[in-house]
């Protein structure tokens, strides 16, 4: 017979679990990507996606940014903190299944008054306690469970947002890497721009002086080479604050980049996409919102079990004496076991109200992540088109800069025989020098696009095949 107090203890605690169990919502997505190298292509991509993906650019300067902007970034820090912090209420919310072992000790000395009705002799007496007690609350109806299931995914998600962060930042750095790149390159071109222009300005000043060359000549001439000064100012103001930028995500303030070569990076391989279905597992904002999802939903069982009875195990053991030395005999043992139950009578419907909250919330979160499943979709396609569509459009760009430059060279021969005027050679200057930054803003888009692909997969991909072979 001792057995069943027990055995029933037992039923209480596994009791059953109120509100929906979750399960990863169902969403169509399309079989490929419409921007995909091929169907082929689409249907065998498994490979897991490198994280360190910003190494496949061979910079040394590039992995030394990231790598330094992932460890000092306050950023970073601050989503771990969010770890740490939610980590330990994961710990709390697990705590709340065991029992709660508190002590506790008390002296008191009391002396009786012998002025009374009925006099008395005085006494003085003594009161010594000490006990174990505790308050347990039997899990009947799951709403501690569910309270550790929504916790436990809130650490992930928290895990998940640190790695969106990282990501995210691993491609700020990167893009502004190659932005800083392509102003280098841009200078570059404007410096040979504005060298070309202070020739021409020489010449045209010697025609001038030979009478055979008009005024107008030498002022446009003047005013194309204070256009390419101008255009040189404004690029390293830009490229300024780009290292400032720099500065600020890695935590370098004082940094300085040295001038690089924008066409000396490498372009990195496209990969093979894989199934969209795919991004479900490699997209950490996706997962982050999974997360987010199955904690609102164990929510509401934690709701709906606050409209039941809740039920406690209440008990202390301990002994209590006038001397310390008979404290712990048994003649003075003290202890007491019960139960305690609490059942909402009247809420004028407030517990109700958060049954509805909690469910309105879930369908918030259900929205979310389907939400970033579109965006993600969304967001690779684009990439792809970027990507698909820069690198096709630099041979045409290279075309109309070998053009433009012989294009010049022409209107040169002909100002300088005499058969045009200098305004030919100004264009064909203009044409020249627009053809020129066009070229190098389409290899930084390039780049960009690569990296936007790599964040869209949620992460790099490692391919022996470069761009240009393929």
């Amino acid at each position: 017979m001792n057995r069943w107090p027990l055995i029933g203890f037992a039923v209480a605690l596994s009791g059953c679990m109120l509100g929906p169990d979750y399960q990863r919502p169902q969403m169509p997505l399309p079989a490929a990507y419409a921007d995909s190298a091929s169907a082929s292509d689409t249907a065998t991509a498994t490979t897991a996606l490198r994280a360190d993906w910003w190494t496949l650019y061979q910079d040394p300067i590039l992995n030394d940014l990231v790598t330094t902007a992932l460890s000092e970034n306050v950023d970073v820090a601050a989503a771990v903190a969010r770890i740490e912090e939610f980590d330990a209420d994961l710990r709390e919310a697990n705590a709340s299944l065991f029992p709660e072992i508190d002590f506790g000790a008390g002296a008191a000395r009391s002396r009786s008054s012998g002025s009374v009705a009925s006099p008395a002799p005085i006494r003085l007496s003594n009161d010594l306690r000490v006990a174990l007690s505790t308050s347990f609350e039997i899990d009947f109806w799951g709403r501690l469970r569910r309270l550790l299931e929504s916790a436990r995914a809130q650490v992930l998600a928290t895990h998940y947002a640190k790695d969106v962060v990282t990501l995210s930042l691993a491609g700020l750095t990167s893009q502004t890497y190659f932005s800083l790149r392509s102003l280098d390159a841009q200078i570059t071109a404007t410096k040979e721009t504005l060298a070309t222009r202070d020739e021409y300005l020489r010449l045209v000043r010697r025609r001038v002086d030979g009478g055979v060359a008009s005024g107008l000549d030498l002022a446009q001439a003047l005013g194309a080479r204070s256009d390419a000064a101008a255009q040189l100012k404004d690029l390293v103001r830009q490229r300024a604050l780009a290292e400032h930028l720099l500065g600020t995500l890695t935590g370098r303030l004082d940094l300085k980049i040295p001038f690089g070569d924008l066409a000396q990076l490498p372009v990195p391989p496209v990969p093979p996409v894989g199934l969209p279905s795919t991004l479900l597992d490699r997209r950490p904002d996706i997962r982050q919102a999974e997360k987010n999802l199955a904690a609102a939903n164990a929510q509401i069982g934690v709701a709906k079990a606050a409209l039941l009875p809740k039920i406690s195990l209440i008990g202390d053991f301990g002994g209590e004496s006038t001397a310390l030395s008979s404290l712990m005999q048994s003649g003075g043992r003290i202890w007491s076991i019960g139960f305690g139950l609490a059942l909402p009578i009247f809420t004028a419907g407030r517990l109700n109200a958060e049954v509805d909250a909690t469910t309105a919330r879930q369908k918030q979160a259900l929205a979310g992540y389907q939400k970033s499943i579109q965006t993600a979709f969304r967001e690779v396609s684009d990439a792809l088109v970027n990507v698909g569509q820069t690198a096709a459009a630099e041979v045409d760009l290279q075309s109309s800069v070998d053009a433009a430059r012989d294009a010049l060279r022409l209107s040169t021969e002909r100002y300088e025989s005499g058969y045009s005027g200098y305004l030919d050679v100004l264009d064909a200057q203009r044409t020249l020098n627009n053809s020129q930054l066009a070229l190098i803003r389409n290899r930084q888009a390039l780049l960009s696009g690569s990296v936007d692909l790599m964040k869209a997969l949620g992460g790099g991909w490692s391919d022996e095949t470069p761009l240009a072979l393929r």
